[in-house]
C-alpha cells in the first residue's frame, strides 16, 4: 500500500517545515513542499494538519522477557507496545533464559522476531565471563551490540574478571553497550541495609534504593568501563547514566560520529527524583537507581550540551506481584514504558526548554548514527519509511486498558500527557492507526553500515 502524507509538519535534522510526503514500495518517495503537484491517485491519503512527522524512534535499550519469562512479555506483546508508541526499531537484551550468549541462541531470537515482532529489530549478544569466542564471532553488519553487565542486575551475567574485560574490550567487534554499578558497593551496602531494617525495625522501603545502589556504585564502575576503552581503543557506549558524576567521563566537544565513549540515559531519570519514591514506591525501582533532583538536573541539562547521545527506555517489564511486595529486597528492579517513552520525554522537554527537533535528535537520529544503522532514523528520500504521526496537543490521561503491555501496567498510569501518536507506519505499512493495531505485517531485522 502507498501513502500520502498531507499538510503535516516534518521535524527533522533540526529542521521543522510543513510538507507533503509520499510513501512508495515501503520507502519514502518524496517529500515535497505544500501546494507542489503531487500524486494521489493510487495512494492512502492521510490528512496530517497540525499534526507533526517524525522518524520511527529507535530504541536501542529494551527487554522483552522471551524466550524464558513469557508470562511478563512476549516479542509480539511489546512490539505492539512499541509501534503504538512510535518505535519502530528497537535492540533487546540477553538476560533472557537462556540468556543469550551463543550464536546459535542469538540466532533463534533472530528467528522469533521474524515470526513476531510488529517492528524493526535486533539483538545483542551477553558477554560473560567465559564465552569471548562467542562474541568475537559476532557479524557486526547484523547485530547490533555486546551487552556487557559490570554490574549485577536481572539474570546476574555479571563480567568480573579484569582479564577478561580487557579482552573483551581489545577484541570486541562491534558496540559495547555497557550496565556500569560496582557490584562490591552494592553487596555491602545491600548487607548493612538488611541488617538495619532486621534489627532496628526500620521499613523495607523503595527509598533505600538510591542508597544501596549508590552514585559512587554508578561512578567507579563507569569509570573504569570508560578507562578500559581509552586504553583500547573500544567503541563503548554506557546506558542508563543516572548521576551527575558520570557526566564528568563524557566528553561534549566532539560530534557523535567521531566520538568512540558515549552515553545514555532514560525517561524516568529525567522525570523522576529520589522524593518519587514516597509516592510511587516500588513501581520506579530500577536498576541503576533513580537518585537525586540534583542529579536530575545535570542529566536534562547533559540532553542539549551533548554529554548525553541517545535515550533509551530500558523497558523492563515484570508482574504486579513482583513488583508490589512489601519488601525492598524481593521487589523486582524495572518496569514497562516503551508505550509512552515519547509522551513522558515530551514532558521532561517542556519543563527543560528541549525542543521537539532536539528529541527527535536524541531519539532517532543519534541511534541511528551511533549503531550505524542502515538507512533508518531519518525523513530523508529513499530511506525506509518507518515514521510517526504526533500529535502534541492530545490531552490524554494514560489509562490501564490503552495498555500494550502484556504485564498489564505502568508507573505513567493517571498522569495527562499531551503527546499522542496518532499513526506509526514500519517499513511502508500502517501498523498503527488512531489507537488500533494492524498486526498483519512484520517487521526487519536491522542492518548495520559497519
Amino acid at each position: 500500500m502507498d501513502y500520502l502524507i498531507k499538510n503535516v509538519t516534518v521535524v527533522n535534522e533540526g529542521r521543522s517545515f510543513e510538507a507533503n510526503v509520499s510513501i512508495k514500495n515501503g520507502k519514502i518517495d518524496k517529500i515535497m513542499s505544500i501546494g507542489a503537484p503531487c500524486d494521489s491517485a493510487h495512494a492512502v491519503v492521510i490528512e496530517a494538519k497540525g499534526k507533526y512527522l517524525i522518524p520511527g524512534i529507535i530504541d536501542e535499550h529494551v527487554h522483552f522477557r522471551e524466550p524464558g519469562m513469557t508470562a511478563k512479555a512476549d516479542i509480539y506483546s511489546e512490539s505492539r507496545a512499541a509501534v503504538a508508541g512510535g518505535v519502530t526499531s528497537f535492540m533487546e537484551m540477553p538476560n533472557t533464559i537462556p540468556q543469550t550468549t551463543t550464536q546459535s541462541l542469538l540466532q533463534e531470537k533472530f528467528d522469533l522476531a521474524a515470526e513476531k515482532s510488529l517492528a524493526n529489530y535486533s539483538f545483542y549478544l551477553g558477554a560473560t565471563n567465559d564465552n569471548l569466542d562467542e562474541v568475537v564471532a559476532t557479524d557486526p553488519s547484523t547485530v547490533c551490540g555486546i551487552k556487557l553487565f559490570m554490574g549485577s542486575s536481572t539474570g546476574n551475567m555479571l563480567v568480573d574478571r579484569d582479564e577478561v574485560l580487557t579482552r573483551l574490550f581489545k577484541e570486541s567487534p562491534c558496540v559495547i553497550a555497557a550496565h556500569c554499578e560496582d557490584e562490591e558497593i552494592i553487596k555491602r551496602n545491600t548487607e548493612y541495609y538488611k541488617n538495619l531494617v532486621s534489627n532496628h525495625d526500620i521499613e523495607s522501603k523503595a527509598a533505600l534504593h538510591p542508597l544501596v545502589r549508590t552514585e559512587e556504585a554508578c561512578y567507579r564502575s563507569s569509570a573504569k568501563a570508560v578507562e578500559l576503552a581509552e586504553k583500547t581503543g573500544a567503541r563503548l557506549h554506557i546506558l542508563h547514566i543516572s548521576t551527575q558524576k558520570e557526566l564528568s567521563l563524557f566528553r561534549k566537544d566532539i560530534p557523535l560520529q567521531e566520538k568512540r565513549i558515549t552515553a545514555e540515559t532514560c525517561p524516568h531519570y529525567l522525570r523522576f527524583d529520589s522524593r518519587d519514591y514516597e509516592m510511587m514506591g516500588f513501581a520506579i525501582k530500577c536498576n541503576p537507581a533513580i537518585k537525586a533532583p540534583a542529579d536530575q538536573r545535570a542529566l536534562r541539562e547533559a540532553l542539549t550540551n551533548g554529554l548525553i547521545d541517545t535515550i533509551g527506555s530500558d523497558h523492563a517489564p515484570h508482574l504486579p506481584e513482583e513488583k508490589f511486595t512489601h519488601d525492598y529486597f524481593t521487589a523486582k528492579s524495572g518496569f514497562p514504558s516503551l508505550q509512552h517513552t515519547l509522551a513522558i520525554m515530551m514532558q521532561v522537554a517542556d519543563q527543560a526548554e528541549i525542543s521537539l527537533a532536539q528529541v527527535v535528535q536524541l531519539m532517532c537520529h543519534n541511534p541511528a548514527l551511533l549503531y550505524q544503522i542502515d538507512r533508518r532514523g531519518f525523513i530523508r528520500e529513499g530511506y525506509h519509511a518507518d515514521l510517526a504521526i504526533v500529535d502534541l496537543k492530545a490531552n490524554k490521561v494514560i489509562q490501564d486498558e490503552d495498555l500494550y503491555y502484556k504485564c498489564g501496567w505502568s508507573p505513567y498510569v493517571g498522569q495527562t500527557i499531551q503527546t499522542e501518536i496518532t499513526h506509526t507506519f514500519v517499513n511502508g505499512n500502517l501498523v498503527f492507526e488512531k489507537g488500533d493495531l494492524h498486526d498483519d505485517s512484520r517487521g526487519e531485522r536491522l542492518q548495520f553500515n559497519r
